[in-house]
């Protein structure tokens, strides 16, 4: 099994994850093996929150060029995790 650390790579700082966190959802970059209930668990586990629902979606790699040769950036995946009214995660509230 992969640990609740190795699950969630990093959270999604942008300007459409910053109006859904004013809703209590928030974004995080994940594992690609990893499901909803596993990310679920983590979150819970981590940040001390009880998470409603989990949404996600593999965001597709984009087309890159390097020199001549053509190429895409590695896919990757992505959880919306939405809290229940009242509960916040700090590391989101420093940013």
């Amino acid at each position: 099994m992969i640990s609740y650390e190795d699950i969630l790579l990093a959270p999604v700082l942008s300007e459409k994850a910053n109006l859904l966190r004013e809703e209590g959802k928030y974004v995080f970059r994940v594992d690609m093996a990893a499901n909803k209930i596993q990310i679920k668990e983590a979150v819970r586990r981590l940040f001390n929150v009880h998470p409603i629902s989990c949404t996600v979606m593999v965001v597709g790699g984009k087309p890159k060029r390097q020199r001549s040769r053509a190429g895409y950036t590695s896919d990757w995946k992505k959880a919306i995790v939405r809290l229940p009214k009242g509960e916040k995660i700090s590391i989101f509230e420093g940013v």
